[in-house]
């Protein structure tokens, strides 16, 4: 790992230099790091494609509630995040980082057992009103969920990769995110209508499970680089602090600041174009297995543009345009699409737009922000971190899904809610770049984000 050796259990040196010389055709790695690559790459893959197996039975909750119950569902996950951050921070301040991830992803298992019998048992008739009542409860609990399992994990991963480190292997790992979120989105287009959606729910239970393993067996941490403050703690020791630090470091911190923003405003626009998408396929479809199937379908799209980008693209673009334009790619896509969707507001451009949308997210927006975090202390990456992806991206949620609510009310519509999504996303767009430009310095001067 740039001059430091790994801890843990090696490969032996046949096996690893032959795995070494063929991830080095995908992508700029050494050989001390071909493990933890690897891991990582797998256990992003267990993570997304038991949160995409449950995505599009959480989007068909949203198509069938409409734009108004939409909003008080996402002012309901807003509290749930309110009691859950405290709680996590918890977590970090008392146990060691592998403890805490475990003892988080069991904790999300139980729950999906506990969804699984309440829709076999007590909703088994699609439409009654306890089927309504527990699928709106799920939508709160999914959206909780999904934030929450891929934050960990990438709070991991800037705990344990450096800037350098990253800017070379994100982008691989993330493909291992990218497979899974194919492989979770095909799960459940062929087997929606087979076995039923509660029995999904134990798909993703057994996938998470798998992911907690995989953490267990990743090399230890690094326990001393003089260039990174951050990596001085060894694995077996809690990260201590405060749970309020997530809070008030950010709110002490420009750079974390910008970050939040950065994140705050990419989420107000998913959130415009996810009620446009509630609205239109909960018009062209009849029922909640059909939904399902095209949302699904819709995300296979993404994921398998995305699978291609990151394969071919990702890590090359960043080297060519580096951080400021790889953080800056996705507020351009974001403006033109909301002003092809102003021109020409038809479900077909949205289906566009949402496709190269979140293929630009997931290949390259999403593994230049978690670069971000590399250059922050160690227990930044934690709690701030989660604060930042966790409630303030919920509170976007909130601010986008209200503001969407009261335009509508006012008459804007469709097009002018496209329309005034354009000077959003220019602000954005110069956010972008200068975190991007940021960030270089502080990995520059090995600083912590201060």
């Amino acid at each position: 790992m740039e001059g430091e050796r790994e801890g843990g259990d090696a490969l032996s040196e046949a096996d690893g230099s032959r795995l070494h010389r063929v991830l080095r055709r995908a992508v700029d790695v050494r050989p001390e790091e071909v493990r933890a690559t690897l891991l990582s790459a797998m256990y992003f893959f267990l993570v997304l494609s038991g949160w995409f197996v449950l995505r599009p039975m959480r989007d068909a909750v949203a198509a069938s509630s409409g734009a108004t119950n939409l909003s008080w569902l996402f002012t309901g996950t807003l509290g749930v995040m309110l009691v859950c951050i405290p709680v996590f921070s918890s977590l970090v301040v008392k146990f060691p980082v592998r403890r805490f991830i475990a003892i988080t992803y069991h904790f999300f298992v139980v729950n999906l057992v506990a969804f699984y019998v309440l829709m076999r048992v007590a909703a088994p008739v699609e439409g009654s009103v306890r089927d309504i009542w527990i699928g709106r409860g799920f939508f709160v609990w999914t959206s909780v969920f999904n934030l929450f399992v891929t934050s960990v994990f990438w709070s991991f991963m800037a705990d344990y990769f450096r800037s350098g480190q990253a800017k070379r292997l994100f982008g691989f790992i993330a493909v291992g995110g990218s497979l899974g979120s194919v492989a979770g989105s095909a799960v459940t287009v062929a087997l929606a209508r087979q076995i039923g959606t509660a029995s999904l729910l134990l798909v993703t239970a057994v996938l998470l499970e798998i992911a907690v393993l995989v953490v267990t067996r990743f090399p230890a941490r690094p326990t001393s680089d003089a260039g990174d403050p951050g990596a001085a703690e060894p694995d077996r020791k809690p990260i201590g602090g405060s749970i309020w630090a997530g809070f008030t470091h950010v709110a002490g911190s420009p750079y974390l600041a910008g970050i939040a923003v950065f994140q705050i405003l990419l989420t107000i626009g998913s959130t415009f174009l996810y009620f446009e998408q509630a609205s239109l396929v909960g018009s062209a479809f009849a029922d909640r297995a059909s939904r399902t199937t095209a949302l699904a379908q819709i995300e296979l799209a993404a994921q398998a543009l995305t699978l291609v980008t990151q394969v071919f693209l990702t890590g090359r673009v960043i080297r060519w345009i580096g951080l400021a334009g790889a953080l800056a790619f996705l507020p351009v896509v974001t403006l033109m699409g909301f002003g092809m969707l102003g021109a020409v507001p038809v479900f077909a451009s949205l289906a566009i737009f949402t496709v190269l949308r979140r293929a630009g997210n997931f290949a390259l927006t999403n593994p230049a922000m978690e670069v971000l975090w590399t250059v922050v202390r160690r227990e930044d990456k934690y709690k701030a971190k989660s604060f930042v992806e966790t409630f303030l991206y919920r509170s976007g949620d909130l601010a986008g899904a209200w503001t969407y609510a009261g335009m509508t009310a006012l008459g804007l519509g469709f097009t002018g809610i496209a329309f005034a999504s354009v000077p959003v996303a220019a602000v954005w767009l110069v956010l972008g770049v200068w975190l991007g430009r940021r960030q270089a310095v502080l990995a520059q001067q090995g600083t912590r984000g201060e």
